[in-house]
């Protein structure tokens, strides 16, 4: 069984409604100038934590903090939620 990824768990209908309403507030003209400045905003989010996440590596190098526990800490993560996985599938494909 393969779930599909959805978006903040809202299907295609309700993408659909929402843009509707959307239109329907804004008008069809405005809708390529909000999406262009929603764009430039998530840009500016983006490169923001981009910006902190390099300054708290170059801090931590600075001050001789390891920083390496990061991926080990994803590592054993990704190993358990493996795990996780292949013990729910073997569950789900006996209901």
């Amino acid at each position: 069984m393969k779930i599909l990824p959805t978006l903040l768990f809202i299907s295609g209908a309700e993408i659909a409604f929402i843009l509707f309403i959307v239109i329907m507030v804004f008008g069809a003209d405005k809708l390529p100038e909000i999406a262009r400045g929603m764009g430039k905003g998530m840009r500016v989010l983006k490169d923001a934590t981009n910006d902190v996440k390099r300054e708290i590596n170059n801090s931590a190098k600075t001050n001789g903090i390891d920083t390496s526990i990061v991926s080990d800490v994803k590592k054993q993560l990704d190993s358990v939620k493996d795990d996780l996985d292949e013990f729910t599938g073997s569950v789900k494909r006996k209901l």
